[in-house]
């Protein structure tokens, strides 16, 4: 069990299998909604429009966490307004909107030359520098996610599956989805010093997917998808340990690697049911006929 215990040694390892388990797990649990509401490219485009918060927070000598957090809230409720209009296609408008953001946070790190330095950090993470506060704030923000999906599940299933119908019904589909697009940010800010932008979009996204191929239950797709996020947090900070890679490649590699391997095996898996179900159909069919004339 050296090779277990041996790496817990180092505080900075500590810290960084922490911030990869409590990250890992928040980013699972809101990818569920993202990933069955084909929100996936606005978890990719808010990360990277927060990032131009980050660095105006950077530049202008704010708290990351207020900086960051006012832009994502802002971005948010921006993407989920424009996601709604019909005139402009959404996925173009929010392209607008997040390149932009992110445009303006490369170019006011750039332009500020003892910022530079951090900007490969902030584009890929720096797990190993998560400190005591970073980790409190993940898991404040994972508390608070898991505490909103408890009160709102029924109302936020609805507006999932079926917002034409939940507005039927008296439940706000506007509100859930500002509800899950303000997770979403708290989500995207609270793991970005982490995991880095270049990444949460994947950790946000894999693991829903990868529990969707395993269980059709929306429940147990909470449980699975946030248990392979902690799982895959804690298992890439060993291998970057041992293999020498960046922590957040590790952890998405692992993600990527997962998913692969079990798309194959359902597909086969599949594709057998389907041979099998035409095997029987086809016996059906000669058999049928021939008891016919039996009882005949």
């Amino acid at each position: 069990m050296t090779w277990i215990t041996e790496p817990l040694t180092h505080t900075f390892f500590r810290h960084g299998l922490a911030a990869g388990v409590l990250g890992g797990a928040l980013c699972g649990l809101v990818g569920v909604y993202v990933v069955l509401k084909h929100m996936s490219y606005i978890g990719h485009g808010l990360s990277h429009a927060i990032f131009g918060g980050a660095a105006a927070a950077l530049v202008l000598g704010w708290n990351f966490y207020l900086g960051a957090g006012a832009w994502g809230v802002l971005s948010a409720l921006l993407i989920n307004a424009v996601s709604r209009r019909r005139t402009i296609g959404a996925d173009a408008a929010i392209g607008v909107i997040t390149t932009a953001s992110f445009a303006l946070g490369v170019a006011l790190i750039s332009s500020v030359h003892h910022f530079a330095i951090n900007l490969e950090a902030a584009l890929f993470g720096n797990i190993l520098g998560v400190t005591t506060s970073q980790l409190l704030v993940l898991c404040g923000v994972l508390a608070g996610v898991v505490a909103v999906i408890t009160f709102r599940y029924r109302q936020l299933l609805f507006a999932t599956f079926d917002p034409e119908a939940a507005d039927a019904y008296g439940i706000s589909s506007r509100s859930a989805d500002t509800v899950l697009a303000l997770m979403l940010a708290a989500t995207i800010v609270s793991t970005m010093q982490a995991l880095g932008v270049t990444l949460i979009a994947a950790t946000i996204v894999i693991p829903a997917v990868i529990a969707r191929l395993i269980t059709d239950s929306f429940a147990k797709m909470l449980v699975l998808s946030t248990a392979i996020g902690a799982v895959a947090g804690a298992a890439g900070m060993y291998v970057s340990y041992y293999v020498d890679v960046p922590p957040g490649a590790a952890i998405v590699l692992m993600l990527a690697g997962v998913f692969a391997i079990l798309y194959v095996v359902t597909a086969v898996t599949a594709r057998r049911r389907l041979q099998a179900l035409g095997t029987l159909d086809a016996h059906t069919d000669v058999a049928g006929p021939t008891v016919g004339a039996d009882r005949a």
